[in-house]
């Protein structure tokens, strides 16, 4: 197969795949008596290449979720010269080094999971004017070698945000433990959210986006059902 062939045929893999999980999520909102309007796809699309890019673009995609500040700093700002109405969520760890970077690229950061992150923020945001939406990661399996703010810890985590930091979070985000059911996971995520005035819920991915707007995601997370498997980073950052 030539590369323009593969280059084609990944295209039309990107779109088919749009489309079912579009039909997924709308199914999955009817099912849940919810108006499919009311669930947000973020396309995963870290390490993916232009042309898979470019082929979510013209299938009408808009909102993509990005792991690292680097990689997003080096794929995005063309894209959305073409493109401005292209919204840009961070979905993976932020370093207190990365946070300028991060506040002047994405629309939105899921990760705010600690103090010393959440005060960079706040003056980061307050230096630059831009206010982009705010997340809290909550540890729900309370894993060791995951990020995340601890359940028992997110009343107070959030309240501090709200009053030291003046911030205004709107939502919080989970990735359930791997090999557990995400269910009970997704419950709590909702459950801490509700008491908290929270209207967003970043929670489901490829495997799970369907049961995640059954408990009330408002934001879900999808790259594998979308781009195919994930192919290497050629960097860390």
């Amino acid at each position: 197969m030539t590369q323009s062939a593969e280059v084609h045929g990944d295209r039309d893999a990107v779109v088919a795949g749009l489309e079912r999980v579009r039909a997924a999520i709308v199914a999955a909102c009817r099912q849940a008596g919810r108006e499919a309007s009311a669930v947000t796809l973020i396309a995963v699309s870290k390490t993916v290449g232009p042309a898979a890019l470019e082929a979510a673009l013209e299938a009408g995609q808009r909102t993509f979720g990005e792991n690292r500040v680097q990689e997003a700093k080096a794929k995005w700002p063309a894209l959305r010269a073409r493109y401005p109405d292209i919204e840009l969520h961070l979905i993976g760890p932020l370093q207190s080094n990365k946070v300028r970077d991060a506040v002047g690229l994405f629309d939105v950061i899921h990760t705010v999971d600690r103090a010393r992150l959440s005060a960079a923020l706040a003056a980061e945001i307050d230096r630059q004017r831009r206010r982009p939406g705010l997340l809290i990661e909550i540890n729900t399996g309370a894993e060791p070698q995951k990020t995340g703010v601890l359940p028992h810890a997110a009343d107070a985590f959030i309240a501090a945000c709200r009053a030291r930091d003046r911030l205004d979070p709107r939502g919080l985000m989970c990735i359930p433990p791997f090999g557990e059911p995400p269910g009970p996971h997704f419950a709590l995520l909702a459950k801490i959210a509700a008491r908290n005035d929270l209207p967003w819920l970043s929670m489901g991915m490829s495997a799970d986006f369907e049961l995640a707007i059954a408990f009330g995601a408002t934001h879900v997370r999808v790259g594998t059902a979308i781009f195919g498997t994930r192919r290497p980073a050629a960097t860390q950052s």
